[in-house]
């Protein structure tokens, strides 16, 4: 499944980011510390050139530590980049960022003496919320719903830094399936956006393989089909997710499994690593290439057949 959302305001945004980043001295993108990979605008990165950037991990809190501190060791490796992991339960980390800002970048003295950062992210990240802790007062709008934020804002977040806030962005096209299913569990795509059943039965097969002891203990399940659609069935039966003739209603378990998720309830899990990260990566980049590859060869034949007809 690769899900598809891309608002017309998001487009409009998109062209604004393009605008903005050769007016800014660095970056600061807010990533989910659960989804670190599937989190991050690939447009941005191509985009931002040599500018430092800030790659804050927010929602810290419900992510794996041991897994978040490989992945700010694998952005880290990257050239001028440096990683901040917080939470709204410390926002005394927050408060690192004006300090990095000034160490990243020295003061613009084009722009009046300050350090000027564009900050960005996807939708429903935490960044309003990372915004509002920084300049101390209600700045930007906050919400559960994705795409909340739709204007672009200049923040002084101290008398030398400040911040040009960008709407959440999502890039139009999914290169990767796996990382729709992590957005869409996360809550970054409207559900309006997905089928519920795709989305369950992902999330049941993710926790089946990585997370079976919480599994287990959330529902208190002894034994663990060890398939995905038995699985559901069982926990179907045990919370009464039932519809005609008593069989399992896999939508209305989807909805189980992915609001327990998002309530945590599971505990702090990482959705993805960056190994893992890196072998999804490496089959969809082959399978890409066996497409085109097959792609110019039919092309090929079609041009052989017509001069053949000729």
């Amino acid at each position: 499944m690769a899900i598809q959302w891309y608002p017309g305001h998001m487009h409009k945004a998109q062209k604004e980011m393009r605008q903005l980043l050769p007016t800014v001295d660095m970056v600061i993108e807010v990533l989910d510390a659960r989804i670190p990979f599937s989190s991050q605008n690939p447009l941005l990165a191509s985009l931002r050139g040599d500018k430092p950037v800030i790659k804050i991990l927010a929602k810290s809190d419900l992510a794996d530590p041991e897994n978040m501190a490989l992945w700010q060791q694998h952005l880290e490796a990257q050239e001028g980049v440096k990683t901040l992991a917080v939470s709204t339960e410390s926002p005394e980390r927050i408060h690192r960022v004006q300090e990095l800002c000034r160490k990243l970048a020295p003061a613009n003295t084009a722009n009046q003496g300050k350090v000027t950062a564009m900050i960005a992210g996807i939708p429903n990240v935490g960044k309003s919320t990372l915004i509002n802790t920084l300049a101390g007062r209600a700045i930007a709008k906050t919400g559960n719903e994705p795409a909340v934020t739709r204007h672009q804002q200049r923040i002084a977040i101290a008398t030398d830094v400040l911040l040009l806030d960008t709407p959440g962005v999502l890039w139009p096209k999914q290169a990767y399936a796996l990382s729709s299913y992590r957005l869409a569990l996360t809550g970054a795509i409207r559900e309006t956006a997905l089928e519920y059943e795709d989305l369950g039965f992902f999330f049941a097969e993710f926790l089946l393989e990585h997370y079976p002891d919480s599994l287990s203990r959330r529902y208190g399940l002894e034994t663990l089909p060890e398939e995905t659609l038995p699985l559901l069935e069982k926990i179907a039966r045990l919370r009464g997710c039932l519809g005609a003739g008593g069989r399992a209603d896999f939508d209305k378990v989807a909805r189980l499994l992915v609001n327990d998720y998002r309530s945590g309830v599971f505990g702090r899990l990482a959705l993805e690593t960056p190994e893992g990260v890196a072998q999804e990566v490496e089959l969809a980049d082959t399978q890409a290439a066996l497409a085109a590859e097959r792609k110019a060869e039919a092309k090929a034949r079609r041009r052989a057949a017509y001069k053949k007809r000729k």
